[in-house]
């Protein structure tokens, strides 16, 4: 099956953009990764996806929290 996915962090809805690199910078800071606007190639990888991981797990938690209390059609 073939993927529309070009493998770039392209955001479907252009006003997310602002949005998401706030919670990076949100997360990034209250982890005590130094991330910064611009380059950030001087970061380690670990460092860059302790960031993407702690969003991920965040994003799951707040929706998790919004489907709480919605009766399920399973």
């Amino acid at each position: 099956m073939a993927s529309n996915n070009s493998g770039s962090n392209r955001t479907e809805v252009p006003q997310a953009r602002e949005a998401l690199d706030r919670f990076k910078m949100e997360v990034a800071s209250e982890i005590g990764v130094p991330l910064k606007q611009g380059y950030n190639g001087d970061l380690t990888s670990a460092q860059n996806g302790s960031v993407g991981g702690e969003m991920v797990r965040r994003m799951i938690k707040r929706q998790e929290e919004s489907m709480s209390g919605q009766s399920s059609s399973f």
